[in-house]
């Protein structure tokens, strides 16, 4: 057969396979409602085995996988279906329904008590300077701290590092999340500037040591390969290790951080290029203990533990594919205590103003081993 030929019989065949998978979904649909009425489960394992063993024996040795994976996408667009069609108003869509009530109208207030993770100067209460117009700010000698004071109501909001744009995620602060109980309600880039700084620029002696945080370490790699006589040490912020450069006395030690710090800490600038990348960005986040959503929030956060079995993931991420959600972030990070198991964090481009996102939540929660939603916010 000639190319087109072969191609008018898969256009044949695949408008009888729609018509069918149709005729599929319809049936799928009157399951749901005779489950509902009878209170039985959605989804039904027994069941699904018995379908896939039969069509895999009819589809022969050949084509059995391609079978197989087929319908497993089959069963997760029906269990969907039959979600939206069981799914009733729960806790979260009443949540939220409260958190966009109270809000609606307003931003970030302009004066609120932040905490943040080091000293005057660090990146953190830049960040926070630019999502709110007069903070009161606190800080901590740790992000756990700053979860802490959020949580029990010491400080209103507080503002974390993520991700950084050259180094990755911030797995510490992912990590804490399993911990703490709090929403995000605000997200803010921030270009990172950071410099080579010393006590005394004239100075002769050469550098020894370098401090910095780790995450600003790693994002001036190169640099600090090129020197592999200079030790570094790490510390819990750029701004600590300026303000200790500052008052330890020394002139063969120098700190990364930023042109902020120099200025505060009366350093100065021996190399301003240190960092790998010009364009140098980290993300903040601004968590609170309540659920606040403010109108320009278009940016969801999620943490969902998922059945430890093949295709779990694979139907979280078909769910938000139907729904037309881009899924902008996807991290994983393992359970303690658990053999390699990990939880997620997604991060999709999606608001809960839309009421089909709001169904789609609750379809995840209900499905999920554990779901946890950590909020709907602007990203600046």
């Amino acid at each position: 057969m000639e190319l087109t030929d072969i191609r008018h019989e898969i256009d044949r065949i695949d408008d009888q396979l729609v018509k069918l998978f149709a005729e599929r979904m319809d049936c799928s649909r009157r399951v749901a409602e005779a489950k509902r009425e009878t209170g039985k489960p959605i989804r039904d394992r027994a069941r699904e085995r018995e379908i896939v063993n039969r069509l895999t024996k009819a589809a022969g040795e050949q084509y059995a996988p391609y079978v197989s994976a087929l319908y497993g996408h089959i069963f997760d667009l029906s269990r969907s279906l039959q979600s939206s069609v069981q799914q009733r108003p729960g806790k979260l869509s009443e949540k939220i329904a409260r958190a966009l009530s109270e809000t609606q109208g307003r931003a970030l207030p302009a004066h609120a008590l932040v905490a943040c993770q080091g000293v005057e100067g660090s990146y953190q209460q830049q960040a926070t300077e630019k999502l709110f117009s007069y903070p009161d700010i606190l800080y901590f000698d740790s992000f756990d701290k700053v979860f802490s004071a959020v949580e029990k109501g010491m400080c209103q909001y507080g503002i974390l590092p993520i991700e950084n744009s050259t180094a990755g995620s911030v797995t510490q602060v992912y990590d804490l999340m399993e911990k703490h109980h709090f929403y995000i309600c605000g997200a803010q880039k921030l270009r990172l500037d950071h410099r080579l700084m010393r006590k005394n620029g004239d100075s002769d002696q050469p550098i020894t040591e370098i401090v910095s945080h780790e995450q600003a370490l790693r994002q001036c790699s190169r640099f600090l390969e090129a020197h592999p006589e200079i030790r570094v040490t790490r510390m819990e912020n750029t701004a600590v290790a300026a303000k200790y450069v500052s008052e330890c006395g020394r002139d063969d030690v120098a700190a990364i951080a930023s042109k902020v710090c120099a200025e505060l800490y009366g350093l100065d600038v021996v190399n301003d290029a240190v960092s790998n990348s010009e364009y140098n960005y980290t993300r903040f986040i601004c968590i609170s203990r309540r659920l606040e959503i403010y109108p320009s929030a278009n940016k969801i956060s999620l943490m969902l533990n998922l059945a430890h079995e093949p295709g779990s993931l694979n139907a979280v991420v078909s769910r938000l594919a139907i729904a037309g959600i881009n899924l902008l972030k996807l991290e994983s990070r393992p359970i303690p205590a658990r053999e390699f198991e990990f939880r997620f964090f997604f991060d999709m481009a999606a608001s809960v103003q839309d009421p089909e996102v709001v169904r789609l939540l609750g379809e995840l929660e209900a499905h999920c081993d554990r779901f946890v939603f950590l909020g709907c916010y602007d990203e600046r």
